[in-house]
């Protein structure tokens, strides 16, 4: 069975309309039809509904084939209109083809009649395919440069010729405008004028930039400064992906952004953050020296006080051997000033230790772990490959003082027995780990907003330019890694250029 087929007939002899619809029945449709034969009737059948086929006689009484075929043209549809008569001449059926009948045919020979009108049929389904086809390609046109007009940036494509390297820029949205400061159009018709205005130190590395993009298809990610027609210079962020055509030629289709702005910021960020180090690094030089003053003043005023102390001490307690309540105090005396000088000494010595002058850091971390073992009672196993580590002061310093934090943490936080300390040269690095058996560190630890100590670790190897890793170990304790450069450079005054 052939399609449903709704026909519109405009006759003014029934017997004429049956006749037609007799011939479709036939070829196997199914009709539903409808006979007018004025101007009006015609008109409301149009509006009623959508038809597949009008078939008009061409004399009517007060009507016409013609007044049809102009009627349902000014209705707008692309409906096949045929003449169906018996006294239309060659001369009048060709003149009415032209004013956009698609057939004539004559009511003695309808042999052509369900042929002609089948063709017709797929002719206009093609043409309504067309349209919608133009239709949908002109709503998504519209879509897209609606979203392409609102995105901060130029969407674009551009293509690079494969035997020339010549850059076509096809298409270029409305942000051009923003961007560049010139129409879309003229960047499209003027491809070379993109390029020129990147800067020509940056121009290199973009065209290096495509050069290896062609090779390897994959995203593109370029960053550049343009100068724009106001003398203005911008930094872009070009980011888009590749495609091969078939003339071995590629295209990149993606968004060009403005990034001065965020440009900007990162360089003041930096500025902020070097000036920040700078103040770091000032703070914890005026730290050691205030240090060193405390340690010396510790050790040469008031451990000469103690000592005096003792000697006149042991004076008087010489004195006193008649009354043994008295030399028995005396005693008591003389140890509790042998515990201030031991005290004081050892303060002095974790304040600024001389051996770390004298004797350098691997001397230093031996003296200090054997303190740290018969204050704490934790034992420390200290291995040091590298005795003869020869780094600058600040270097050491700053090494000596995160070992003295990280011992600090063992004997706060690890309940640990033991502690294993490593002190090595590899290549131009000084690498220090110190590892405990305790109960080990967890990674909420590192969020705690007074965890200070691991923090200030952190900085002052920062400022050496090295690396600090602080992990719980597999089985049981953590485990501190440190790397610094053996000379580590001193930060510059920052710029704000």
């Amino acid at each position: 069975m052939s399609p449903p087929l709704s026909l519109l007939i405009v006759e003014d002899n029934e017997n004429d309309a049956l006749l037609l619809i007799d011939r479709f029945r036939r070829a196997g449709y199914e009709v539903s039809w409808h006979r007018v034969q004025t101007a009006e009737a015609l008109l409301g059948a149009l509006q009623e509904r959508r038809w597949d086929v009008v078939l008009s006689d061409y004399q009517l009484p007060g009507f016409s084939g013609d007044a049809a075929l102009e009627l349902v043209k000014s209705h707008g549809q692309d409906i096949p209109f045929f003449l169906v008569s018996g006294i239309v001449d060659e001369e009048t059926a060709s003149a009415a083809m032209r004013a956009g009948a698609q057939d004539y045919l004559s009511k003695d020979r309808l042999d052509r009649l369900i042929p002609a009108v089948e063709r017709e049929l797929r002719e206009a389904r093609i043409r309504r395919e067309r349209s919608t086809a133009i239709k949908e390609a002109h709503d998504r046109e519209s879509r897209l440069g609606a979203i392409t007009g609102n995105i901060p940036g130029m969407v674009f494509q551009l293509r690079r010729e494969e035997e020339s390297g010549n850059l076509n820029l096809e298409y270029a949205s409305e942000g051009a405008y923003m961007l560049f400061g010139v129409p879309p159009g003229e960047l499209v018709d003027d491809s070379m004028r993109l390029l020129f205005m990147i800067l020509p130190e940056d121009r290199i590395s973009f065209l290096e930039t495509l050069e290896h993009g062609s090779r390897r298809l994959g995203t593109l990610n370029w960053e550049g400064r343009i100068r724009v027609p106001e003398r203005d210079t911008k930094w872009i962020n070009i980011r888009a992906s590749s495609q091969r055509l078939s003339d071995g030629s590629t295209r990149w289709s993606g968004v060009m952004w403005n990034i001065t702005h965020s440009k900007h910021t990162q360089a003041e960020l930096s500025v902020s953050r070097s000036q920040l180090a700078e103040l770091s690094n000032h703070l914890q030089r005026i730290k050691e020296e205030e240090r060193e003053r405390i340690a010396r003043d510790i050790h040469d005023v008031l451990g000469g006080l103690l000592v005096g102390i003792k000697i006149e001490l042991t004076l008087l307690a010489s004195k006193l051997d008649s009354d043994a309540s008295l030399a028995g105090r005396t005693k008591r005396i003389a140890a509790m000033v042998d515990d201030a000088i031991s005290t004081s000494s050892r303060v002095a010595r974790e304040l600024r230790p001389g051996i770390l002058k004298e004797f350098g850091l691997a001397a230093a971390i031996e003296s200090y772990a054997e303190d740290f073992s018969q204050r704490t009672g934790i034992i420390c196993e200290v291995l040091c490959a590298d005795y003869d580590i020869s780094s600058s002061e600040d270097t050491e310093v700053a090494i000596f003082r995160v070992f003295q934090e990280a011992l600090t943490n063992v004997a706060k936080h690890a309940h640990a027995e033991r502690v294993q300390i490593r002190l090595m040269q590899e290549g131009d690095e000084i690498v220090l780990q110190v590892a405990d058996n305790g109960v080990g560190i967890r990674n909420t630890d590192f969020s705690k907003p007074r965890s200070f100590g691991v923090r200030g670790m952190q900085e002052r190897v920062a400022s050496l330019g090295g690396r600090l890793d602080i992990h719980a170990r597999p089985k049981q304790g953590t485990e501190l890694v440190l790397r610094a450069p053996l000379h580590a450079a001193i930060p510059a005054p920052a710029s704000a250029d």
